[in-house]
């Protein structure tokens, strides 16, 4: 998600700020899955593939937020 940034930033990011980084480790999980759920990988309906791409987007606007404040 944060590709071309340093990733010494990221992880600093990591250990300063709890909220961070569980918003970084939710946006991972839910990366996976969602893209296991689209090969067919994982079986679920699409119900509940939609709410998890609407909680994706929504950690990566928080993470972004978090990032660079002035992103928003």
């Amino acid at each position: 998600m944060f590709e071309g940034q340093p990733q010494s930033t990221i992880d600093a990011l990591m250990k300063t700020n709890p909220e961070f980084k569980q918003l970084y480790q939710r946006h991972r999980e839910l990366d996976k899955k969602v893209s296991q759920a689209e090969t067919g990988v994982l079986a679920i309906d699409d119900n509940t593939l939609g709410q998890m791409k609407r909680e994706k987007l929504l950690a990566k606007q928080k993470l972004l937020h978090i990032y660079d404040p002035r992103h928003h």
